[in-house]
């Protein structure tokens, strides 16, 4: 008998396992593949690893304009992938001895729900007063003809890449689509997005999201949004356009990165009568689903799909499991697309604004105010954005695109979890010299 079982080790299981193994708890983490989940294995850590070695050979391209000549230079993808390799071990083994130090029993297999405290593992079953669901998710299938050919790569085998193609399709304009375009266009293949939605990186602020397709768009990346995508064949993407004319083209390789879907499947769900649809399993903001002792965290429940919220979601569960009462205040979780220039923010956009009818000021600074900004960055180009409350100078959302704006987007996320006015924030020392001092006079213009 166990006070909690697991079910799935990335970034929400594995944490909120230690979390309650720490608290003196009895605790099971079962995982059907590898340890890690999405973020470690197939997601975050293997394409920020990627785009710093895409950065640093783009970089290298800039070196003469800060004074440093180099000789040729080329791109090693096998070299790329092995240092991928390399750093999801490490991290691994970084995790597993995290696990054994808390006393986490690790159990490898496919979990499925017997009864709302009994789970089976092949011909094993084991009890719990609580289980978490921390099945994350797996690369979306839109109902596109030809989308699972062998051919096409998705946000999970294109880390298996092991040369670069001259030309590739992109199919979606969020932030995974947007961050393969930015490393495929760094290394030198011509790159084309397919977006059915008007705008990238929706959800953003429309403002920086359009500033972002700018820059990406001066890079050389093609853009094609209200775009549909109609069908796959070989090399081919067919679509209709803006102007709903028909169109295709060609590409050496296509990637869909139309986002990632909630796994429910499998897991016995229905059986136990745990509330669920396509979008995720339904949860409360302590965690909880509609069967007592039965929680869930992370992609599974299609709330938040980022690494970070999956963590904080699975600690706020086990601490309302065991007595401690917790939630978890999803308008102060930060968010960022790793791009170059990269995109952070924090709270409302300034359209959520409006449609909620909040009267609000803004402040818009360019990073270029940060000393440090224009020390690192030759010719760059940013801003920051802040929106706070008319009346009581309440933050309400934060939003930057710029170089090191996810290194600082930390502390626009700490105002807004604190509620802080801008006449508390104003009165914080940033370091000199720093970029995170753009959000500093970002602050001070809200009058």
């Amino acid at each position: 008998m166990y006070d909690l079982i697991v079910i799935g080790a990335g970034p929400g299981g594995y944490e909120a396992a230690a979390h309650a193994a720490r608290m003196g708890k009895k605790v099971a983490l079962i995982e059907k593949e590898r340890l890690g989940g999405t973020c470690l294995n197939v997601g975050c850590i293997p394409a920020k690893t990627f785009l710093r070695s895409s950065k640093l050979f783009h970089e290298c391209g800039q070196a003469a304009s800060f004074g440093v000549r180099l000789g040729s230079i080329e791109f090693d993808m096998p070299a790329v992938v092995e240092r991928k390799n390399r750093v999801v071990g490490t991290l691994t083994k970084g995790v597993e001895g995290m696990l054994k130090r808390a006393g986490v029993e690790m159990i490898a297999g496919q979990a499925r729900l017997i009864t709302r405290n009994v789970v089976q593992v092949g011909a094993e079953r084991y009890e719990a007063t609580n289980i978490l669901l921390a099945t994350g998710s797996r690369p979306a299938q839109p109902p596109i003809p030809g989308i699972r050919s062998e051919g096409v790569l998705d946000s999970d085998t294109v880390f298996s890449l092991t040369r670069i193609p001259e030309k590739i399709a992109i199919i979606g304009g969020g932030y995974i689509g947007l961050e393969f375009a930015c490393f495929f266009n760094e290394v030198g293949a011509k790159v084309g997005v397919y977006e059915m939605l008007p705008q990238i990186a929706a959800g953003s602020d429309l403002e920086i999201s359009s500033r972002l397709q700018q820059i990406m768009k001066r890079a050389g990346i093609e853009f094609n949004l209200s775009s549909k995508v109609l069908g796959i064949e070989g090399d081919t993407i067919r679509y209709r356009a803006a102007d709903g004319s028909e169109s295709s083209a060609t590409a050496d390789c296509i990637l869909n990165a139309t986002g990632r879907a909630p796994v429910v499947d499998g897991l016995g769900l229905e059986e136990v009568g745990v509330d669920f649809g396509p979008k995720g399993v339904k949860t409360s903001d302590a965690g909880k689903t509609n069967v007592a002792g039965i929680w869930a965290c992370g992609d599974v429940t299609g709330r938040r799909m980022l690494a970070h919220a999956a963590t904080r979601e699975g600690i706020v569960a086990v601490n309302n499991m065991f007595g401690k009462k917790d939630r978890i205040r999803y308008h102060a979780i930060p968010a960022v697309i790793y791009t170059h220039p990269e995109v952070a923010s924090v709270g409302s956009t300034e359209e959520e604004v409006k449609t909620l009818g909040i009267e609000y000021k803004k402040s818009v600074v360019p990073m270029a105010v940060a000393g440090r900004f224009l020390v690192e960055h030759e010719g760059g180009t940013g801003m920051v954005k802040v929106l706070a409350g008319s009346r009581f100078g309440e933050i309400l959302g934060v939003h930057a695109i710029g170089d090191a704006s996810s290194e600082f987007i930390i502390a626009a996320a700490a105002m807004i979890e604190t509620e802080m006015c801008v006449s508390d924030a104003s009165e914080i020392v940033f370091p000199h010299p720093t970029v995170s001092e753009a959000l500093r006079e970002a602050i001070l213009g809200i009058h």
